[in-house]
């Protein structure tokens, strides 16, 4: 494509791939729920002999609260984190973004239904493409999910 030559070349399919599970992700973070851990209150014995104790005393409700505290957090931090990369685009970008992949019915939304009616005026198919691309793009280098070119050499026989 038209990339200067400083700059490494991207490969698209898997950078486009990359850019699609982060969306998946946060469709998953943001709209499924998620399901806390709870303590067992019931005791448990073990009678099978140990050769040495083990000196390790644990607190299951700490690590639980923990877990859930910390699951939480990553959660909201990542859709938040994917949200204000979607705001800083430019409102073609963002809009397709939003209504192709950042809703909860994305499994019904196509991109045609996307390109013919949430677009005033429609746009074209490759248009579609071109924003997509642009919007991808800069999702991809905000999220760190750009993935280069490997350059492979062919041996000669």
């Amino acid at each position: 494509m038209g990339q200067q030559s400083f700059l490494p070349e991207i490969d698209r399919e898997q950078t486009q791939a990359n850019v699609e599970a982060a969306l998946a992700k946060y469709r998953i973070y943001k709209y499924l729920s998620f399901e806390e851990r709870e303590a067992s209150i019931t005791a448990g014995y073990d009678d099978s002999p140990r050769s040495s104790p083990t000196n390790v005393t644990t607190d299951q409700t700490a690590r639980i609260a923990i877990f859930n505290v910390d699951t939480n957090a990553f959660r909201k931090d990542y859709c938040d984190r994917v949200e204000r990369s979607v705001k800083r685009m430019p409102a073609q970008e963002r809009l397709l973004i939003e209504e192709r992949y950042m809703t909860n019915e994305h499994d019904y939304i196509t991109d045609q239904n996307v390109y013919n009616h949430k677009f005033k005026p429609p746009i074209s198919a490759g248009t579609y493409a071109k924003i997509r691309w642009k919007a991808f793009y800069k999702l991809a280098l905000n999220m760190n999910l750009i993935v280069e070119k490997s350059e492979e050499v062919e041996a000669d026989d």
